[in-house]
């Protein structure tokens, strides 16, 4: 007998699995991204920067605005979402290489924006990503939501285009270094259910 799946918000103390997710979610964008701690000398790895920013109870995007499929006992995937706050308008790049996440985000101010999915390869298959998603949707109460993938993406797009979002626009990725992938970053909006 399959073992049960359920969703359940997250807790801090998920926080070191909410790292590892959010990184297998963005192919390795995270911990790019939170190596600069231990650039800087503040953190001794890019998963301790993670863990750390998961931790938050103040930050979007961490532990609060998560939700997490569990199989048996297992945690297995994860979303998370939250509003995009007209704040967003003031917020200038940490980096060349978000600027163009950054830019597509203040395009869907008082949007639901989907942060992140991400499931555990020897999970997937099992209808764990739709599920999320259809929790996620459910989460956005009235308002449109919104997500940003990568344009090689196929299997995320198709699952995104399933669920009735549609592309708005994209912009051109920055790559994280001279010779990494060429891509876009694409601006996907569901209407408000």
């Amino acid at each position: 007998m399959p073992d049960a799946i359920a969703i359940r918000p997250a807790q801090k103390s998920d926080a070191a699995e909410l790292a590892i997710l959010v990184d297998i979610s963005s192919h390795g964008f995270a911990s790019w991204f939170w190596y600069g701690a231990v650039l800087n000398g503040s953190k001794e790895t890019a998963f301790e920067e993670g863990r750390s920013f998961m931790r938050s109870d103040t930050q979007p995007a961490a532990w609060r605005d998560a939700s997490i499929a569990v199989v048996g006992e297992e945690i297995a995937g994860v979303i998370i979402g939250h509003p995009i706050l007209p704040s967003i308008r003031e917020e200038t790049s940490p980096h060349p290489v978000v600027e163009p996440i950054l830019e597509l985000q203040k395009m869907i101010v008082d949007h639901w924006f989907i942060d992140s999915l991400g499931v555990y390869r020897h999970h997937r298959g099992k209808g764990l990503g739709k599920r999320l998603l259809a929790h996620e949707i459910v989460r956005a109460g009235n308002r449109p939501v919104s997500l940003i993938t990568e344009s090689d993406n196929d299997t995320a797009l198709g699952l995104y285009k399933s669920h009735g979002f549609a592309e708005v626009t994209r912009r051109q990725a920055v790559p994280l270094t001279a010779d990494g992938k060429q891509h876009d970053w694409v601006l996907l909006t569901r209407s408000a259910a």
